[in-house]
């Protein structure tokens, strides 16, 4: 009777600290919010907008919380490792990297907006 109580009252508690079974949810939300960022920098094509993308990006993905960070984290990392392979952008990549980290971290990615681009990005 007590091993039960006492798992029940485990599980209670690692349920509402973890809540682990959001992280897909976050997950997904992010990884959406990134695909939207790409997709806006594309249409926009806007000359020196692709910090401001990469930022805002990652801001927005990782307001969905530890899951919507991790898919920000996994995208842009993995997006900056094949530029590196393919030798294409490769300059660019310590910038790009912290302008992720930036949005990532909760900074405004206004910071890296270019002049001009159209409000509605």
């Amino acid at each position: 009777m007590k091993l039960i109580l006492a798992v029940l009252v485990l599980g209670l508690v690692v349920e509402a600290q973890a809540q682990w079974y959001r992280f897909p949810d976050q997950a997904i939300r992010g990884g959406n919010d990134m695909l939207r960022a790409y997709r806006d920098m594309r249409k926009a094509n806007w000359k020196n907008s692709d910090k401001y993308f990469h930022a805002r990006g990652n801001y927005d993905a990782a307001r969905h919380g530890p899951g919507g960070r991790w898919a920000a984290k996994v995208i842009s990392d993995g997006r900056e490792a094949l530029q590196g392979l393919s030798r294409h952008g490769n300059s660019d990549s310590a910038a790009d990297q912290e302008a992720n980290r930036w949005g990532r971290n909760g900074g405004d990615p206004n910071r890296y907006r270019p002049k001009g681009l159209p409000k509605h990005y």
